[in-house]
Protein backbone atom coordinates (compact mmCIF):
# COMPACT_ATOMS: atom_id res chain seq x y z
CA UNK A 1 0.00 0.00 0.00
CA UNK A 2 1.12 3.39 -0.80
CA UNK A 3 0.98 5.40 2.11
CA UNK A 4 -0.23 9.17 3.19
CA UNK A 5 1.84 12.14 1.39
CA UNK A 6 -0.48 14.58 3.45
CA UNK A 7 -3.75 14.28 2.76
CA UNK A 8 -5.49 13.54 -0.96
CA UNK A 9 -5.75 14.67 -4.45
CA UNK A 10 -9.26 14.87 -7.17
CA UNK A 11 -10.65 14.75 -10.89
CA UNK A 12 -13.53 16.13 -12.63
CA UNK A 13 -17.36 16.79 -13.94
CA UNK A 14 -19.98 19.36 -12.17
CA UNK A 15 -19.34 17.21 -8.77
CA UNK A 16 -19.65 17.44 -5.01
CA UNK A 17 -19.08 14.72 -2.88
CA UNK A 18 -18.27 14.32 1.02
CA UNK A 19 -16.34 11.44 2.30
CA UNK A 20 -15.64 10.48 5.68
CA UNK A 21 -11.78 8.40 5.67
CA UNK A 22 -10.85 6.95 8.66
CA UNK A 23 -6.74 5.75 8.42
CA UNK A 24 -4.16 4.39 10.53
CA UNK A 25 -0.77 5.41 8.69
CA UNK A 26 2.35 3.07 8.88
CA UNK A 27 4.24 4.82 12.00
CA UNK A 28 0.31 4.73 13.56
CA UNK A 29 0.19 0.48 13.34
CA UNK A 30 -1.45 -1.56 16.27
CA UNK A 31 1.18 -4.35 17.10
CA UNK A 32 -0.43 -7.81 17.96
CA UNK A 33 3.09 -9.04 18.63
CA UNK A 34 6.40 -8.23 18.80
CA UNK A 35 6.43 -9.62 15.53
CA UNK A 36 3.36 -9.41 13.88
CA UNK A 37 1.37 -5.62 13.34
CA UNK A 38 -1.77 -4.37 11.90
CA UNK A 39 -2.54 -1.06 9.89
CA UNK A 40 -5.81 -0.04 7.72
CA UNK A 41 -8.14 2.20 7.01
CA UNK A 42 -11.82 2.78 6.23
CA UNK A 43 -13.25 5.23 2.76
CA UNK A 44 -17.06 6.58 2.95
CA UNK A 45 -18.41 8.98 0.89
CA UNK A 46 -22.05 10.45 -0.42
CA UNK A 47 -21.57 12.49 -3.43
CA UNK A 48 -23.79 13.98 -5.82
CA UNK A 49 -23.34 14.63 -9.88
CA UNK A 50 -25.03 17.04 -11.54
CA UNK A 51 -25.19 17.18 -15.03
CA UNK A 52 -27.10 19.87 -17.15
CA UNK A 53 -29.82 19.56 -19.11
CA UNK A 54 -29.60 16.07 -17.75
CA UNK A 55 -30.74 15.92 -13.88
CA UNK A 56 -28.65 14.68 -10.37
CA UNK A 57 -27.74 11.68 -9.25
CA UNK A 58 -26.97 10.64 -5.96
CA UNK A 59 -24.89 7.92 -4.29
CA UNK A 60 -23.52 6.98 -0.89
CA UNK A 61 -21.92 3.62 0.85
CA UNK A 62 -18.89 1.52 1.49
CA UNK A 63 -15.79 2.74 -1.01
CA UNK A 64 -12.84 0.89 0.36
CA UNK A 65 -12.27 -1.35 3.56
CA UNK A 66 -8.42 -2.49 4.24
CA UNK A 67 -6.46 -4.26 6.67
CA UNK A 68 -2.72 -4.74 6.10
CA UNK A 69 -0.92 -7.71 8.06
CA UNK A 70 2.91 -7.10 8.52
CA UNK A 71 5.55 -9.71 9.90
CA UNK A 72 8.93 -9.08 10.82
CA UNK A 73 10.89 -12.80 11.07
CA UNK A 74 14.21 -10.63 12.03
CA UNK A 75 15.71 -7.68 11.40
CA UNK A 76 16.12 -7.96 7.53
CA UNK A 77 13.22 -10.24 6.26
CA UNK A 78 10.07 -9.04 6.55
CA UNK A 79 6.13 -9.87 5.05
CA UNK A 80 3.12 -7.83 4.38
CA UNK A 81 -0.37 -9.32 3.12
CA UNK A 82 -2.57 -6.39 2.64
CA UNK A 83 -6.60 -7.65 1.99
CA UNK A 84 -9.41 -5.12 1.20
CA UNK A 85 -13.28 -4.31 0.12
CA UNK A 86 -13.63 -2.76 -2.68
CA UNK A 87 -15.47 -2.05 -6.20
CA UNK A 88 -12.81 -2.56 -8.75
CA UNK A 89 -14.63 -1.45 -11.41
CA UNK A 90 -16.30 -5.32 -11.84
CA UNK A 91 -18.04 -5.45 -9.03
CA UNK A 92 -17.77 -5.49 -5.45
CA UNK A 93 -15.42 -7.94 -3.83
CA UNK A 94 -12.56 -9.13 -1.39
CA UNK A 95 -9.48 -9.74 -2.75
CA UNK A 96 -5.44 -10.01 -1.67
CA UNK A 97 -4.08 -6.65 -2.85
CA UNK A 98 -0.29 -7.13 -2.06
CA UNK A 99 1.24 -10.10 -0.80
CA UNK A 100 4.98 -9.97 -0.88
CA UNK A 101 8.30 -10.66 1.21
CA UNK A 102 11.15 -8.42 1.43
CA UNK A 103 14.78 -8.57 2.51
CA UNK A 104 17.17 -6.09 3.69
CA UNK A 105 20.49 -6.36 2.09
CA UNK A 106 21.92 -3.85 3.34
CA UNK A 107 20.87 -0.43 5.05
CA UNK A 108 20.56 0.81 1.36
CA UNK A 109 19.62 -1.89 -0.43
CA UNK A 110 16.51 -4.23 -0.24
CA UNK A 111 14.68 -6.88 -2.35
CA UNK A 112 11.04 -7.71 -2.09
CA UNK A 113 8.89 -10.37 -4.12
CA UNK A 114 5.45 -11.03 -4.98
CA UNK A 115 2.48 -9.42 -5.58
CA UNK A 116 2.77 -5.91 -5.01
CA UNK A 117 1.75 -2.04 -6.60
CA UNK A 118 3.96 -0.53 -8.77
CA UNK A 119 6.20 2.60 -7.83
CA UNK A 120 5.19 4.93 -10.64
CA UNK A 121 2.85 7.86 -10.32
CA UNK A 122 2.33 10.75 -8.27
CA UNK A 123 -1.34 9.94 -7.20
CA UNK A 124 -1.53 7.05 -4.99
CA UNK A 125 -3.69 3.81 -5.16
CA UNK A 126 -4.82 4.33 -2.01
CA UNK A 127 -7.71 7.19 -0.69
CA UNK A 128 -5.38 7.41 2.28
CA UNK A 129 -2.72 8.83 -0.03
CA UNK A 130 -5.03 11.71 -2.04
CA UNK A 131 -5.07 15.12 -1.32
CA UNK A 132 -8.33 15.08 -2.46
CA UNK A 133 -11.55 12.52 -2.58
CA UNK A 134 -10.88 11.15 -5.90
CA UNK A 135 -8.15 10.55 -8.57
CA UNK A 136 -7.25 11.70 -12.00
CA UNK A 137 -8.57 8.26 -14.05
CA UNK A 138 -5.76 7.81 -16.19
CA UNK A 139 -3.71 5.73 -13.37
CA UNK A 140 -4.45 2.77 -16.09
CA UNK A 141 -3.35 4.90 -19.07
CA UNK A 142 0.05 5.59 -17.64
CA UNK A 143 0.90 3.65 -14.33
CA UNK A 144 2.78 0.16 -13.61
CA UNK A 145 -0.75 -0.89 -11.52
CA UNK A 146 -0.78 -4.41 -9.40
CA UNK A 147 2.44 -6.73 -10.39
CA UNK A 148 3.92 -10.07 -9.89
CA UNK A 149 7.69 -10.53 -9.70
CA UNK A 150 10.65 -9.37 -8.12
CA UNK A 151 11.58 -5.52 -7.11
CA UNK A 152 15.09 -4.23 -6.33
CA UNK A 153 15.44 -0.76 -4.35
CA UNK A 154 18.82 1.08 -3.25
CA UNK A 155 18.81 4.09 -1.74
CA UNK A 156 22.29 6.73 -1.73
CA UNK A 157 23.23 10.01 -0.70
CA UNK A 158 20.44 12.33 -2.63
CA UNK A 159 19.26 9.27 -5.09
CA UNK A 160 16.89 6.51 -5.03
CA UNK A 161 17.13 3.51 -7.91
CA UNK A 162 14.87 0.70 -8.56
CA UNK A 163 14.34 -1.81 -10.79
CA UNK A 164 11.47 -4.31 -10.99
CA UNK A 165 11.02 -7.71 -13.34
CA UNK A 166 7.33 -8.25 -13.46
CA UNK A 167 4.54 -10.45 -15.42
CA UNK A 168 2.77 -7.49 -16.57
CA UNK A 169 2.45 -3.53 -16.44
CA UNK A 170 -0.95 -0.82 -16.05
CA UNK A 171 -3.16 -4.39 -14.75
CA UNK A 172 -4.94 -2.84 -12.33
CA UNK A 173 -5.82 -5.96 -10.88
CA UNK A 174 -2.51 -7.74 -11.21
CA UNK A 175 -3.77 -11.25 -11.64
CA UNK A 176 -1.29 -12.03 -15.04
CA UNK A 177 0.94 -15.48 -14.34
CA UNK A 178 2.64 -15.62 -17.56
CA UNK A 179 6.30 -15.28 -17.71
CA UNK A 180 7.11 -15.91 -21.18
CA UNK A 181 7.58 -12.06 -22.09
CA UNK A 182 8.21 -10.32 -18.60
CA UNK A 183 7.74 -6.49 -18.12
CA UNK A 184 10.05 -4.67 -16.67
CA UNK A 185 9.62 -1.48 -14.58
CA UNK A 186 12.86 1.04 -14.07
CA UNK A 187 13.10 4.42 -11.59
CA UNK A 188 15.78 7.39 -10.89
CA UNK A 189 14.60 9.72 -8.21
CA UNK A 190 16.54 12.99 -7.25
CA UNK A 191 16.19 14.69 -3.69
CA UNK A 192 18.23 17.77 -4.24
CA UNK A 193 17.07 19.46 -1.12
CA UNK A 194 15.38 18.45 1.74
CA UNK A 195 11.71 20.15 0.31
CA UNK A 196 11.78 18.69 -3.05
CA UNK A 197 11.66 15.42 -4.94
CA UNK A 198 11.31 14.10 -8.42
CA UNK A 199 11.28 10.85 -10.32
CA UNK A 200 11.48 9.26 -13.17
CA UNK A 201 10.03 5.84 -14.36
CA UNK A 202 10.06 4.01 -17.86
CA UNK A 203 8.35 0.87 -18.21
CA UNK A 204 8.37 -1.70 -21.20
CA UNK A 205 6.17 -4.62 -22.02
CA UNK A 206 4.67 -7.18 -24.60
CA UNK A 207 1.10 -6.24 -25.56
CA UNK A 208 -0.71 -9.50 -24.93
CA UNK A 209 -1.76 -11.41 -27.87
CA UNK A 210 0.04 -9.01 -30.37
CA UNK A 211 3.91 -8.62 -31.51
CA UNK A 212 3.81 -4.85 -30.15
CA UNK A 213 5.40 -3.16 -27.07
CA UNK A 214 4.13 -1.21 -24.30
CA UNK A 215 6.02 1.77 -23.39
CA UNK A 216 4.88 3.65 -20.07
CA UNK A 217 6.37 6.93 -19.46
CA UNK A 218 5.87 8.85 -15.70
CA UNK A 219 7.67 11.90 -14.24
CA UNK A 220 6.69 13.62 -11.39
CA UNK A 221 8.14 16.42 -9.10
CA UNK A 222 7.23 17.74 -5.56
CA UNK A 223 7.99 20.67 -3.24
CA UNK A 224 6.75 19.95 0.22
CA UNK A 225 7.65 22.37 2.86
CA UNK A 226 5.49 23.38 6.01
CA UNK A 227 1.89 23.30 5.12
CA UNK A 228 2.81 23.72 1.34
CA UNK A 229 2.54 20.84 -1.19
CA UNK A 230 2.97 21.61 -4.76
CA UNK A 231 3.66 18.92 -7.44
CA UNK A 232 3.49 18.65 -11.18
CA UNK A 233 3.41 15.37 -13.47
CA UNK A 234 3.58 14.33 -16.93
CA UNK A 235 3.07 10.78 -18.76
CA UNK A 236 3.07 9.53 -21.95
CA UNK A 237 2.74 5.92 -23.03
CA UNK A 238 2.20 3.88 -26.18
CA UNK A 239 0.19 0.34 -26.67
CA UNK A 240 -1.00 0.75 -23.19
CA UNK A 241 -3.40 -2.35 -22.33
CA UNK A 242 -5.86 -0.24 -20.93
CA UNK A 243 -6.89 1.36 -24.67
CA UNK A 244 -4.53 -0.27 -27.46
CA UNK A 245 -7.39 -3.09 -27.33
CA UNK A 246 -10.25 -0.14 -27.57
CA UNK A 247 -8.57 1.81 -29.85
CA UNK A 248 -6.17 -0.26 -32.13
CA UNK A 249 -2.22 -1.04 -32.08
CA UNK A 250 0.52 2.41 -32.53
CA UNK A 251 -2.48 4.15 -30.24
CA UNK A 252 -1.07 6.59 -27.41
CA UNK A 253 -1.39 8.58 -24.66
CA UNK A 254 -0.63 11.71 -22.99
CA UNK A 255 -1.38 13.29 -19.62
CA UNK A 256 -0.17 15.83 -17.22
CA UNK A 257 -1.49 17.83 -13.75
CA UNK A 258 -0.64 20.80 -11.88
CA UNK A 259 -1.55 20.70 -7.78
CA UNK A 260 -1.38 22.79 -4.83
CA UNK A 261 -2.16 21.31 -1.46
CA UNK A 262 -2.63 24.18 1.61
CA UNK A 263 -2.75 21.70 5.19
CA UNK A 264 -3.45 23.56 8.55
CA UNK A 265 -4.33 22.31 12.19
CA UNK A 266 -7.95 21.78 11.28
CA UNK A 267 -8.53 22.39 7.93
CA UNK A 268 -6.61 21.60 4.29
CA UNK A 269 -7.40 22.97 0.72
CA UNK A 270 -6.56 21.36 -2.69
CA UNK A 271 -6.90 22.74 -6.22
CA UNK A 272 -5.68 20.92 -8.78
CA UNK A 273 -6.22 20.80 -12.83
CA UNK A 274 -5.46 17.43 -15.12
CA UNK A 275 -5.57 16.70 -18.56
CA UNK A 276 -4.89 13.67 -20.66
CA UNK A 277 -6.15 13.12 -24.22
CA UNK A 278 -5.85 9.53 -26.05
CA UNK A 279 -5.09 9.01 -29.89
CA UNK A 280 -5.84 6.36 -32.58
CA UNK A 281 -3.16 4.76 -34.78
CA UNK A 282 -4.43 7.47 -37.27
CA UNK A 283 -3.44 10.84 -34.69
CA UNK A 284 -7.06 11.30 -34.41
CA UNK A 285 -7.81 12.32 -30.40
CA UNK A 286 -10.24 9.33 -29.21
CA UNK A 287 -10.76 10.37 -25.84
CA UNK A 288 -10.60 13.56 -23.53
CA UNK A 289 -9.83 14.48 -19.60
CA UNK A 290 -9.57 17.52 -19.01
CA UNK A 291 -10.56 18.39 -15.51
CA UNK A 292 -10.32 20.96 -12.26
CA UNK A 293 -11.23 20.19 -8.90
CA UNK A 294 -11.28 22.10 -5.56
CA UNK A 295 -11.06 19.78 -2.83
CA UNK A 296 -11.05 21.02 1.24
CA UNK A 297 -10.72 18.21 4.24
CA UNK A 298 -11.53 19.24 7.85
CA UNK A 299 -10.50 16.81 10.78
CA UNK A 300 -13.47 15.90 12.76
CA UNK A 301 -13.30 16.92 16.66
CA UNK A 302 -11.97 14.40 18.86
CA UNK A 303 -11.85 11.45 16.60
CA UNK A 304 -8.19 10.22 16.05
CA UNK A 305 -8.00 9.97 12.06
CA UNK A 306 -10.98 11.12 10.61
CA UNK A 307 -11.64 13.71 8.02
CA UNK A 308 -14.47 15.21 6.40
CA UNK A 309 -13.52 16.09 2.83
CA UNK A 310 -15.54 18.37 0.69
CA UNK A 311 -15.04 18.23 -3.38
CA UNK A 312 -16.13 20.27 -6.55
CA UNK A 313 -15.44 19.21 -9.54
CA UNK A 314 -15.60 20.36 -13.01
CA UNK A 315 -15.72 19.31 -16.64
CA UNK A 316 -13.48 21.56 -18.28
CA UNK A 317 -14.40 21.54 -22.35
Amino acid sequence: MKLAQTLKPAAAVGFIALSLTGTAHADDKFKLTDSLSVTGFIDMSWSSVDVEGVGTEQSSGLDQFEIDFLYSFDSKFSAQVDLEYQDNGTGEEVDIEQAFISYAVSENFSVKAGRFLSYTGWETEEPTGLYQYSGTGYAAYFYGGYQQGVSGFYKGNGYQVALSLVNDLGDLEGENRDTDHPAFEAMLAVTPTEATIAKAFYSSDKLDGTDETTTLVNLWAAYIEGSLTLAVEYNTSENAPAYAYRYGIDSEASGYLIMGNYAMNDFAITLRYHDYAIDDASGAEVEDGRLSRLHQAIPLPKTYGWYLNTEWVNKMG
